[in-house]
This record gives C-alpha cells, structure tokens and sequence, in this order.
C-alpha cells in the first residue's frame, strides 16, 4: 500500500511537471504577441500620423497601412487572449495535481488553505475531530473547486445524512473515482471561476428580486420609440429626403432619459455581473457537468437538474455572459457616450438582462446546488481514488453498534498509519482505552469520529470494512479554558460534557443514537473527585440511547466494578529500552484487550531530563 501511495504522488508530479511545461511554452508565445501587438499598434499609429504631412499621392497609401496595423492589431489582441487563456488553464491543470500529490503524502505545507471557517466552538465535534482548519479532514477533501462545492462539502461533513442518502452518494461517488479526468478538468475550471460566496448571493438577491424596467411597460416601451425614432430620423437626413435635423428632437430626449435614469441601469449592472468570471466559466462547468457520460441514478438527477431541450444552465450562462459584453461597452467612455444618448444602449441591454432575469430566476439556485453537490462528490472520488484500499462503509438503518476492520486516522499518511479492530456498542457498554502518555489513544477516539463523518457524508473511509447504524456524533476532546472569558480549564471540561450528556438526553425513539467519544475527562480536578464524577457520567451516558468510547489514564477507574461489567477494556502500551544516554519509548499504536498495566509518566520526565538524580539527555521516542 506504500509503495502504491509512492507511484501515486510520482504520476501526479510527473502530471503537474507536463503541465508546468507547457504553461511555460504558452508564457513565451503570450509575451512575443504582446510585442507583435504593440508593434502592430505603433506601426498603425505611426503611418496615421505621418500622412498628415504626406503628399497627396501618399495619403492613401498611408492610411491603409495604418488601417491594417490597427486591424493586426485587433487580430493579435484576440489571439492573445486565446494564448493567455490556455496558459492560465495549464497553469491551473499543474496546480490541481501537485495538490493532489500533497494529499496522498498528507504533505499540508504545501496545500492551500481551505477558505471554509466551519462552525464554531461550541459544535458538538467539528474542532475535536479536525474538520477544519490546517491539517484538517476538509483540508484533505481540498480537490472540490469551486465556492458552492466547499459550501456543499462543509454541510455534508457537519450533517450527517440519512442512509438512503449515502448509499446515492456511494454509487455516485465510485463512478467519479474512476473518470480521472473529468474530475480533474471539473477542478482545474473551479478554481479558475473562484466566486466567493459574497459574489454569489449578490447575484442571487439581484436575480430573485425581480425587474425594475419591465414592470413600466410605458417606460420600456418610450424607450424603444425614442431610440427607433433617432435611427430613422438620421437615416432619412443622410439620404436627402429630409433638410432639417429632425434627429435632434429625440436625441434631447434621449439624453434627458439618460441624465435621469441611467445611474439606475448602472447599479443594476453592478449588482448583476459582480465577477466577470462567474458567468464565462460557470458556462463551462455546467456543460462538463450537463455533457459527462454518467449511469448513476444521484448524477443524473443532477444532470436533469441542469436542464433539458433549448433551457439549460450551461447555455443561460453563456448568453449572460453575452448580454454582460454588451453591457460593458459602459467602460469605453467615447464609444460608450454615443451609444447611450443615440440608441438608449444601456436601456436595451438591460431590458436584456431582465428578461434573462425573468426567464431564469427561479432555477439559479437549484442549478447553482447542484454544481456544489457535483463538485462535493468529485471531491469525496478524489479520496476514493488516491486510497484505493480504503471500504466504502455500509449503512444499516438501524442499529447500536459500529464496527470497523483495520480502522485507522485519514489524516496519518499510510507512511505511519497504524491500523487497528475496533467495535462500538451495543447500547448499553462502552469502549475504555486504557493506556500510558502518547501510546495512541486520542488518535484511536479522532480515528473514529473522522471515519463516522466520513461514512455519513457519503465518502470512503479508513478501513478494509465498516458498518454503522445512523449516529450522531458528540465529542469532548480538546477542551481549552478562556482568559478572555474568564473560564478555568475545569469549567470548560463541565461545559462541554454537559453538552455531550445534554445530546444524549435529546435522543427520541427512531433518531440516530448518539456516538460519544470522551477523551481523559475532568482533568481539571483532584484524583478522588474525578473518578467519583466520571463514574456518574459515564453511568448515565451508559443507560441512555447512545454508544461511546471513553479514555482515560486512570487505572483504578477502570477497575472500579461498576465500569468493569459495563465497558470493554482496550489498551495501548509501549516499549522502554534503557541505554547509557537515558530512556528510549517506542510504541506500536495496537490495541491489546484488556486494561493498560504500565506507566510512563515517570520515564517520560526522565527521558527529558527531569527526573531526580538524572542528567538531562536527548529525547528518543521511536
């Protein structure tokens, strides 16, 4: 399985290096153009300029030259455009599988970071279990590309879904984990589009709010009276068949149209195309999204979401994009002025851009929604893909009990992964991982609750075979006190188990039973106090709808006979070899049945120097 990880990062490298390279073929020509533009433009400009001392037999001459600078240079300036676009595209194309390499090492120095926040603190288990953040489970779901797809990846992770739900998603995602191409395309075109979420809702309270010139038919319809009224008027003066300017009158008019009421047209453009590359690229994802070959029943829902016949997501995007060229000759003052008060431009384009308003509104949405779930799904393929020996999990609907072969943390590269048996449950019984410092306990609660989370959204998991009914996760991990606040450390560790015990009392008849993962609790207090509190916990968590895994350094917590019946015993443990230098640890990180019967507090301190009579030495731990 290493050795597979290792020929997975290699390809993807050797991909984004292909990539790289031909970005760097298309950088060159993009900057021998951009010198072919300039002198093309010169050069127009220069043979303008010189035949307005010409003689008279060189003024022609002279200004078709010029006109066919220029007209080169309009030529190049497309081409240029074409060039950058392709270089950007490779570019992105490197970026997205030396991305992809990173995670299969879980190399998090070099992955960006994931612009998603999460919830906050007081979530039942999103900071606990590293959902989010540096190094997180989001972190390592990064390939998902565009704004709506984090959103929709970040829902999935923190709501669990219902079995039926999953399963779709199972079916979904295994079909993606083999098209490497699509998904990879479908994420190089993402990260190109790059809307925040900002952007977004700005377009969609603009499209759900409604027109403001369609509603005044009378308006709408002067305007279009005044501008055909001005075309036809100047065409009649150009031929001869009217002596008198008559084109004038409606001009005046025009201009008093635009005076009052263009500053409108212009916010509603502004609210309308807030990023330029919201609507060229969007075009582009839906038809990659609308156009794939897929068999699976989620993605051709989603693909039916999309659209059929004439109206479909992909071509509204496209001809947004088109009424947004229009609409941005508002930037060319000179051209732009003769356009407005001649041909009441900004008007006609927005009466445009209403009527793809009207035409649209209801769907942007749902068409919107179903690019992130695609894109959501594309990322949990890319997870599937890179760990191929990772198991789909099977979801029963119903149960009290989670069982998992070779479990281990998704975030651990399989480098140092360690991988072990662990059963959950029945209601009613607990798991105690017993155990000395560092041997592995915390990351066998966090190992867990990722793969939980991971099950429920829809994504493989980080074992050969897992099953789990329905759960609703619930942890208190990594309690931290406040100065700002002024909480202590102990009433943090309060406040979070209560919220454990609160959820557990929460539990009706047919929701799923609460999974509690409750690491070294009550720290804060004396030995005595502790164990008396913590019995009384775990005996109420114990006749409540919910299953768990509790550790704990306490030994004699884990004899008292009360706990004893009701909890399976696991435990770590770890190796100590003592040479001239001092200690060396080692730990294996597998679970053994039964409750720890080693120490290593005191070797520990020894180990940095701290124990009395010894000479501080270098820390070995392997």
């Amino acid at each position: 399985m290493i050795s597979d990880d290792v020929q997975r990062v290699d390809a993807y490298r050797e991909a984004s290096a292909r990539y790289a390279s031909a970005r760097d073929v298309e950088s060159r020509r993009s900057r021998w153009v951009s010198y072919m533009r300039l002198a093309a433009f010169l050069g127009g400009a220069a043979a303008v300029v010189s035949a307005l001392s010409a003689p008279a037999g060189g003024v022609l001459p002279r200004l078709a030259l010029g006109a066919g600078g220029f007209m080169a240079f309009v030529v190049l300036v497309s081409w240029h455009g074409r060039i950058e676009a392709r270089e950007r595209w490779l570019g992105m194309l490197a970026q997205v599988n030396a991305e992809s390499a990173a995670r299969v090492d879980r190399d998090w120095e070099h992955l960006p970071p994931a612009h998603v926040a999460g919830p906050g603190p007081d979530h039942a288990f999103a900071g606990d279990l590293d959902l989010f953040g540096r190094a997180s489970l989001f972190e390592l779901l990064g390939s998902v590309g565009t704004e709506a797809g984090r959103l929709t990846l970040a829902d999935w992770l923190i709501a669990p879904a219902p079995p039926d739900v999953v399963r779709a998603r199972q079916q979904a995602v295994a079909e993606l984990a083999a098209l490497t191409t699509l998904r990879e395309e479908f994420a190089a075109l993402g990260r190109l589009v790059e809307p925040s979420r900002h952007d977004l809702e700005v377009f969609f309270r603009w499209a759900e709010g409604g027109p403001w010139l369609r509603r005044r038919t009378g308006l709408l319809w002067s305007i279009r009276f005044i501008s055909a009224s001005t075309l036809v008027l100047i065409g009649l003066h150009a031929s001869g068949l009217t002596e008198r300017p008559l084109w004038l009158y409606p001009l005046a008019v025009a201009l008093a149209f635009v005076a009052v009421l263009s500053k409108r047209a212009r916010e509603t453009f502004q609210r309308a195309f807030s990023r330029d590359r919201l609507f060229q690229q969007h075009s582009t994802l839906f038809a990659r999204m609308a156009d794939a070959p897929l068999s699976s029943a989620k993605l051709q829902q989603l693909q039916s979401e999309l659209g059929r016949s004439s109206f479909t997501a992909a071509r509204e995007m496209k001809r947004l994009a088109s009424i947004r060229q229009y609409a941005d000759a508002r930037f060319v003052p000179l051209f732009h002025f003769v356009l407005a008060i001649g041909l009441l431009w900004d008007f006609h384009v927005l009466d445009a851009l209403e009527r793809w308003q009207a035409r649209t509104a209801g769907h942007l949405r749902r068409w919107f929604d179903a690019l992130g779930e695609f894109d959501a799904l594309c990322a949990l393929a890319a997870l599937t893909h890179d760990n191929p020996g990772w198991a789909m999990p099977e979801i029963l609907e119903q149960g009290d009990r989670l069982t998992a072969h070779d479990i281990g943390h998704p975030l651990i590269s399989s480098a140092r992964r360690v991988s072990n048996d662990v059963t959950v449950g029945p209601r009613g019984s607990a798991l105690l991982v017993t155990g000395s410092n560092m041997s592995g306990k915390s990351t066998l609660l966090r190992a867990i609750g990722l793969n939980v989370v991971l099950a429920q959204a829809g994504g493989p998991v980080c074992a050969t075979r897992m099953t789990l009914p329905p759960l609703a996760v619930c942890t208190s991990m990594r309690v931290q006190d406040s100065l700002e606040a002024g909480v202590s450390y102990f009433m943090a560790a309060l406040g979070r188990l209560k919220l454990v015990v609160s959820a557990a009392d929460g539990v009706e008849p047919g929701d799923p039973a609460l999974l509690y993962l409750l690491d070294e609790i009550l720290q804060g207090t004396n030995t005595a106090e502790r164990q008396v509190a913590v019995r009384r916990v775990l005996a109420h968590l114990l006749q409540c709808r919910a299953i768990g895994a509790v550790t704990t350094h306490d030994l004699e917590l884990a004899a008292c006979e009360e706990l004893a019946s009701a909890c399976e015993a696991v435990h770590f443990t770890e190796g100590v070899e003592r040479h001239d230098e001092g200690v060396r640890l080692s730990f294996d990180y597998k679970l053994r049945p039964g409750v720890a019967t080693s120490r290593n507090a005191l070797k520990l301190l020894e180990l940095v120097g701290l124990a009395t009579g010894s000479r501080p030495s270098s820390p070995s731990i392997r």
